[in-house]
């Protein structure tokens, strides 16, 4: 029987190799459909309680049950929490109880897929794997991370990230045509403001974009100052992939991400609307490779991400670049969502799970 370094170690190769071959299958599924002219990739699939899946997702999913069937079940039993799978999980080898795993691996096969569908940016491979310990497997638990880059068809590279917990974060930017790899250097923004940086709250979708426009511009007239004529002092960025986020933090090229979206069902509600989409479990995958290179996630009390390894869970949770940046911008959004009742809301939320 294996050591659990060894069972982490194998994991990361498998885990790794299946990476590139889900990049491979989906980019050449994007390049049939633009040489046929096809929208088939954008066809809905099917509406579960959790997402929306579109033609583009079934790419990958079959294959990743496939390749862990093969390479890691034949060593030790594990789970695989994926939209997609029946009752949002499998255990392999097939028929082992969830108790009896010694694993569980959660799964996004493509987190970013309406920006990929359409080629308008990147999506993302996202894997967070965590021992079985109790009852509950965590975000907070999660011991391997995995991040891969789904390219647009015009691009020749693709970035591919890992960590282990304390052992730090690593990454390789990939040539596609060549094959050929090279170290890529991770370096989280090390400015102590948010100006002239990027610094975003998530409103992707209808419902409540005023709220959380809001709630940006408060922030930002704070921390800077009202508006100088002619002048930007920082920007936005609506990527619409959580673990294009967190690249984004990680790589330096943002410095506050906030998405905040679960804390609007109260908002909604009052205008006689629901909650939409918001942020899963599964798009957090990989929150450890960017808290192993110093950047802070949490949740909007400033809590480490709890969230458990399902596919419905709504999870509101923010970003900074390195401390520094949450000092200065903690406070400020603690301040504004406690003027709107918003905090009541997620210590409620919280306490219901």
């Amino acid at each position: 029987m294996m050591d659990a370094p060894a069972e982490r170690d194998l994991l990361l190769r498998v885990i790794r190799n299946l990476h590139h071959e889900i990049v491979r299958r989906v980019v050449a599924a994007c390049e049939e459909a633009e040489s046929a002219a096809s929208s088939s990739l954008s066809e809905v699939s099917e509406e579960t309680s959790g997402d929306t899946i579109y033609a583009i997702d079934r790419v990958s999913e079959e294959l990743i049950v496939e390749w862990l069937e093969r390479e890691i079940a034949p060593h030790f039993p594990i789970a695989v929490v994926a939209e997609g799978l029946h009752e949002g999980y499998v255990t392999l080898p097939r028929g082992v109880e969830l108790e009896d795993t010694r694993w569980q691996i959660l799964f996004d096969p493509i987190d970013g897929t309406r920006g990929l569908m359409y080629q308008k940016r990147s999506a993302w491979v996202l894997t967070g794997v965590a021992p079985k310990v109790g009852n509950v497997t965590c975000l907070e638990g999660v011991e391997l991370a995995v991040q891969t880059e789904i390219p647009l068809l015009k691009q020749f590279a693709y970035d591919s990230l890992w960590a282990t917990r304390g052992g730090g974060a690593h990454a390789e930017r990939h040539d596609r045509f060549t094959g050929e790899s090279r170290p890529l250097a991770l370096r989280p923004s090390t400015a102590e403001t948010i100006e002239h940086g990027f610094a975003s709250i998530s409103r992707f979708f209808p419902g409540a974009r005023d709220v959380l426009a809001e709630i940006d511009d408060e922030i930002v007239e704070s921390l800077l100052g009202p508006i100088v004529a002619g002048k930007a002092r920082c920007f936005e960025d609506q990527y619409v992939s959580t673990g294009g986020q967190l690249y984004e933090l990680i790589v330096g090229h943002d410095r506050f991400v906030a998405d905040l979206r679960p804390l609007m069902e109260n908002v909604l509600a009052k205008r006689g609307l629901q909650l939409g989409l918001c942020c899963h479990p599964y798009d957090l995958a990989t929150e450890l490779i960017a808290r192993e290179v110093g950047v802070v996630v949490t949740d909007p009390l400033g809590n480490p991400l709890r969230a458990p390894f399902d596919v419905d869970e709504d999870v509101a949770w923010v970003g900074y670049a390195n401390e520094a940046i949450r000092q200065r911008v903690e406070p400020e959004l603690r301040r504004a969502l406690e003027r709107r009742g918003l905090l009541e809301e997620l210590a409620r939320q919280l306490s219901d799970d």
